[in-house]
């Protein structure tokens, strides 16, 4: 999987896998055969999701009520160059299990993106923190819905949205919970980056050309993890 590494920055560790480049399963990357966690694993489980999109893309990741204490990771790192629709749908009936998610996305066209969180037992966690790269006269809407149903208390909850524009891009924020039982946590949230002047200016004297000092303001955004 030294691929993943070299062409897209996805840290990988010992885990079961589950890979998917430009929206398309990749079976000769993955040691599981479907996104569909039937059962529990010695080893934490890694959903990849990373490439470039257009078109609809769904990605489906179903923990079966059969599975326990699991614990369970999705690492995207995609681009959007023209127009896409990213559907990100989790059902978590696993009691005892975690899934925990890092979306980063480099949008330079129009883009939709959804997410709907469904905690279909107690004691389930599911987080997913977004990072949005939005790029000159682009348009991006991102939506995020945690569902804890009724019976379904002490849950785990977080969707988070973060953003750094460019000039004339244009974002719209929704993230939501809808929550029929008392949870051990549960929030949403949303923000977009700004830098300072002062901090520009300094960048300047530093001697980087303005390309590179856009260079610096991205990596820098993709680091703080004080965004959410």
């Amino acid at each position: 999987m030294s691929y993943i590494w070299q062409d897209f920055n996805i840290k990988t560790f010992p885990a079961e896998t589950v890979v998917f480049r430009d929206g398309v399963f990749c079976p000769e990357f993955s040691t599981l055969e479907n996104p569909v966690i039937d059962k529990n694993y010695d080893l934490p489980i890694h959903f990849i999701y990373v490439g470039e999109l257009s078109g609809e893309n769904t990605l489906d990741i179903n923990i079966l009520e059969n599975v326990k204490n699991q614990k369970i990771f999705l690492s995207a790192k995609v681009k959007v160059k023209n127009n896409a629709d990213i559907h990100i749908n989790i059902k978590n009936s696993g009691l005892g299990s975690d899934i925990n998610g890092f979306f980063v996305i480099e949008n330079h066209g129009n883009l939709n993106f959804d997410l709907d969180a469904h905690h279909l037992c107690r004691n389930t966690g599911i987080s997913v923190k977004t990072k949005l790269l939005a790029y000159k006269n682009s348009v991006s809407r991102l939506s995020g819905t945690a569902n804890i149903y009724k019976y379904c208390e002490d849950g785990r909850s977080n969707i988070a949205f973060s953003a750094l524009a460019e000039q004339d891009a244009k974002i719209i924020f929704m993230p939501q919970q809808k929550i029929s039982a008392i949870p051990e946590s549960a929030a949403h949230s949303a923000n977009i980056a700004h830098y300072t002047e002062p901090q520009i200016e300094y960048l300047h004297e530093s001697g980087l050309t303005d390309l590179e000092i856009k260079t610096v303001l991205r990596e820098a955004f993709m680091n703080d993890t004080d965004l959410f």
